[in-house]
C-alpha cells in the first residue's frame, strides 16, 4: 500500500511530471502577491515566453505558451501554477524526504518550510516575505531543484542562479552541498527598473535575504532582534534601566508581514502597548490568529482610545489596525496621544510594487492601481510619504523618538520630497546606527538560529536548555562590555517556548556572540551524537548579521570610515563561509532596504553529530563572525575593537590588522593649513 509519504516521495524525485497536469485556479484561500506592472517591448515579450518553456518538452510548447502569455498578462510574471505541487507544503520531518545524503534532505526541508503556506506571504508565487522575497522564479525550477537535490551525493555541489537550478556539478565531500547567489547584476545594471525587466523575462529574483537561501524562521526570525531594539531603544531614550519592562510605554508602527508581524509580539514581550498598522486585513487576520496580535480594529478612534487605556493600565498589549499607517499617527496627534516610541516596517524597499500603501487607497484598490496605473500609484505613494514624513516631525517635536529600521523609510521619504533630511544626514537614526550596531554587532552578537530537523517539539526543549546551559557559562566570567547582551539572552531563551514563537519548521533564533555560536553548535552536535537529539540540527542565521550584510543605510551604517558603500566584507563572509565547511551558502543583491542598494549572503550547515560536521563548524562559525568585528574595528568602532582584541587572545591563530587612532588636531591643523 502507497502510504502518502511514499506518493511524496515518489513526486519528488520526478521533478518535471511525465505527463502534462491539469490547468490550476488560483486558490482563494491563501494571499496572492499583486500583479506587476509590464512594460515588455514585443521582443522582451517574446523573450520571457521562451525562456519559460525551456523548462519543458517540445510537445507541450503550443498549450503552455497560450497559458504563460495569460500569466504574464494578468501578473507580470509567469509563475507556472500549473506546476505547482499537489501535495501540502510544510517542514516535514527529515526522514520523509528521498535523499542520498542527509545534508540534502535539510535543504530540502529548509525550502518547504519557505514555502509553507503558514509561513510564507505569497505561497503560490513562491515569495516568502517582503512583498518580492522570492525562494524560486517559477514551479519550474523548484520542482526541479528538489529532484536534483533527491538525487545529489556528497560529491556533487548544486549550483542556483537566482532560483534556476544550474545543474549538479562534481565536487567533494568537503564542498557546499548548495551555492546560491540571487540577483547578481553588472553594477551599472541593478537599478529598480533593471529589477523588474530582467525579473519579467525569467532571469534573475530579488531574494530577500533569508528567503532565497532557504533560511526563513517566520516571524520569529526578527522577534528577538525587534525585542532587543524595543528594550535598547527604552534604555537609551527613554531612561529604563535593564531590569524594567516597558509597562506603560507606547510603540506606534507599521506592517504585519513575513518579517514586520514581529513588531506585535515583540511588544507584548517587552510590556509595551504597541499599535501596529497595515492595510491588507489578510495580513492583519493572519497575525490575530497566530496570536502574535492581542487585539485588532478598522476603527481609529477605537484603537487610540484602546491605547490609551492599556497605556494607563501598564497593559503588555499589541493592536493591529487595519488601516493606514499615516491615519493613525494624525489621529493620535489629534487625540494629544504621542507615542514614546515609533518606526515603521513597510516593505519600502519595493515601493512601487505593493510594498507601501497611499492613503485613500484600500489594499485592494492600491494592488490593482499598481498594474492599470503605475504612474498614478507612484505619485501617490510619494505623496504620501511626504504627509509620513511630516506627522513623525510633528510628533518628534512633542517628544516621540522615531527610527529607521532599516527597510529604506528615510531613504524612499527623502526621494519623495519628505522632510527627514538627506542621505547622510537624514533627521532620524537607523536602529542599527544607534541601537543594534554599537550594542550587538560590534561585539559580535547577531541573529544565530537553529531547526530541529525531527520536527519533534522535544529536540526543540533540548537545544533551548543546551542554550541556556552556554549562556549561564559565559555569564560566570563575562566582561562588563558583553554582560547586558547576555542577560537580555537568557532572560529571551528561558521565555521561548511561552511565547509561543514557532510558526513553521520547529526554529529558534538567539543573538549570540561568536563564543556562544560555536559552543551551542559544539553542544548540539554532541546532544545528536549521543540521541538526546534525535535527528540532525540545521544551523544558519539571518543575513542580517555581524559580517553578513554590506547595507549603508543598515547593518553598515555605523560604520563611519568611508567604506559603507564598499560590499567586500559581504562577498568575503560568502566564499569564507564555503571553504571552511558550509553546506550551503547564498550570496544576494538586495534585502532589506531594496534592488542595488545592499550586498549579503548566509549559510546553513548540518550538525549530524559527527566529527566531521564538529570541526567545519567551529572553523566556519569562528570566520562568520571575526570578519565582520574585524572590518568593524579597521572602522574605529570602539566596541568592535575590543570584542577582536578579545577574540586573538582566545585564539593566538587570528592575526587582525588594529588601527591607530589620530590625533584630531593634526587633522584640523591641516585642513587650517589649506584654507
Amino acid at each position: 500500500m502507497i502510504t502518502d509519504t511514499d506518493s511524496f516521495r515518489i513526486e519528488i524525485a520526478m521533478g518535471i511530471p511525465e505527463d502534462l497536469p491539469p490547468k490550476r485556479a488560483l486558490d482563494p484561500s491563501v494571499d496572492h502577491a499583486p500583479s506587476r506592472p509590464l512594460s515588455l517591448d514585443p521582443a522582451s515579450y517574446k523573450l520571457a515566453i521562451e525562456n519559460a518553456l525551456r523548462y519543458f518538452p517540445e510537445e507541450w510548447h503550443s498549450e503552455l505558451s497560450m497559458e504563460f502569455a495569460e500569466e504574464l498578462d494578468a501578473f507580470g510574471h509567469i509563475y507556472m501554477h500549473r506546476f505547482r505541487p499537489r501535495y501540502p507544503m510544510s517542514a516535514r520531518p527529515i526522514d520523509e524526504y528521498p535523499c542520498n545524503t542527509k545534508e540534502a534532505a535539510a535543504i530540502m526541508l529548509m525550502i518547504q518550510n519557505n514555502l509553507d503556506p503558514e509561513v510564507a506571504q505569497y505561497p503560490h508565487e513562491l515569495i516568502t516575505y517582503g512583498g518580492n522575497g522570492s525562494v524560486f522564479q517559477n514551479w519550474g525550477q523548484y520542482l526541479l531543484t528538489m529532484k536534483l537535490l533527491s538525487n545529489m551525493t556528497e560529491d556533487q555541489t548544486l549550483v542556483m542562479y537566482s532560483g534556476h537550478p544550474l545543474g549538479l556539478f562534481p565536487s567533494n565531500p568537503g564542498s557546499p552541498r548548495v551555492i546560491v547567489t540571487n540577483g547578481m547584476m553588472i553594477p551599472n545594471h541593478s537599478t529598480q527598473d533593471d529589477y523588474e525587466y530582467h525579473n519579467a523575462i525569467g532571469v534573475t529574483q530579488y531574494g530577500q535575504m533569508t528567503a532565497g537561501s532557504y533560511m526563513y524562521i517566520g516571524p520569529q526570525g526578527i522577534v528577538h532582534g525587534t525585542t532587543i531594539t524595543l528594550m535598547n531603544a527604552a534604555r537609551m531614550y527613554l531612561g529604563k534601566s535593564p531590569e524594567d519592562n516597558l509597562g506603560g510605554v507606547l510603540f506606534v508602527t507599521s506592517g504585519l508581514g513575513g518579517m514586520s508581524g514581529a513588531q506585535a509580539k515583540a511588544a507584548v514581550i517587552t510590556g509595551a502597548v504597541g499599535i501596529i498598522a497595515d492595510t491588507s486585513r489578510h495580513a492583519v487576520e493572519k497575525r490575530y490568529n497566530q496570536g502574535w496580535l492581542t487585539e485588532m480594529s478598522d476603527d481609529v478612534a477605537f484603537v487610540v482610545d484602546r491605547a490609551k487605556r492599556a497605556v494607563a493600565d501598564r497593559e503588555a498589549v499589541s493592536i493591529g489596525f487595519v488601516g493606514n499607517i499615516v491615519d493613525l499617527l494624525e489621529s493620535l496627534e489629534n487625540a494629544n496621544v504621542v507615542p514614546d516610541l515609533c518606526s515603521d516596517q513597510t516593505s519600502l524597499h519595493n515601493p512601487w510594487l505593493g510594498g507601501y500603501t497611499p492613503r485613500g487607497l484600500s489594499y485592494d484598490e492600491a494592488e490593482e492601481m499598481i498594474s492599470s496605473d503605475p504612474d498614478q500609484f507612484r505619485s501617490l505613494v510619494r505623496g504620501t510619504l511626504v504627509e509620513h514624513g511630516a506627522v513623525i516631525k510633528r510628533l518628534s517635536q512633542r517628544g516621540m523618538r522615531f527610527w529607521d529600521y532599516g527597510n529604506a523609510f528615510l531613504l524612499e521619504a527623502s526621494r519623495a520630497g519628505a522632510d527627514v533630511g538627506v542621505d547622510g544626514n537624514f533627521l532620524y537614526p537607523s536602529y542599527v546606527e544607534d541601537i543594534m550596531g554599537p550594542i550587538c554587532f560590534d561585539y559580535g552578537f547577531g541573529p544565530y538560529r537553529w531547526v530541529c530537523s525531527s520536527g519533534n517539539e522535544a529536540d526543540l526543549r533540548a537545544t533551548d536548555q543546551i542554550a541556556m546551559e552556554v549562556l549561564n557559562e559565559q555569564l560566570q566570567d563575562a566582561p562588563s562590555q558583553i554582560r547586558g547582551q547576555i542577560l537580555d539572552n537568557i532572560r529571551w531563551i528561558s521565555e521561548a517556548e511561552q511565547h509561543q514563537l514557532v510558526v513553521g519548521s520547529k526554529a529558534r533564533i538567539l543573538y549570540a556572540d561568536g563564543e556562544g555560536r560555536r559552543l551551542m553548535a559544539q553542544r548540539f552536535n554532541e546532544a545528536v551524537s549521543s540521541g538526546r537529539i534525535t535527528a540532525p540540527v540545521i544551523l544558519g542565521r539571518d543575513h542580517h548579521d555581524v559580517s553578513g550584510t554590506d547595507s549603508p543605510y543598515r547593518e553598515t551604517s555605523n560604520i563611519r570610515d568611508g567604506s559603507r558603500f564598499t560590499a567586500d566584507m559581504a562577498v568575503q563572509n560568502f566564499v569564507g563561509d564555503a571553504v571552511r565547511g558550509a553546506t550551503w551558502v547564498s550570496l544576494h543583491n538586495g534585502g532589506g532596504v531594496g534592488w542595488g542598494e545592499v550586498m549579503n549572503g548566509g549559510f546553513g550547515m548540518v550538525l549530524d553529530g559527527t566529527e566531521h560536521a564538529a570541526l567545519r563548524a567551529d572553523s566556519m562559525l569562528q570566520w562568520d563572525v571575526d570578519n565582520g568585528v574585524a572590518r568593524r574595528a579597521w572602522a574605529r568602532n570602539e566596541g568592535a575593537i575590543w570584542a577582536i582584541d578579545r577574540a586573538q587572545t582566545n585564539d593566538p591563530r587570528l592575526k587582525v590588522t588594529r588601527p591607530t587612532t589620530v590625533n584630531p588636531d593634526i587633522l584640523d591643523s591641516l585642513m587650517e593649513g589649506r584654507k
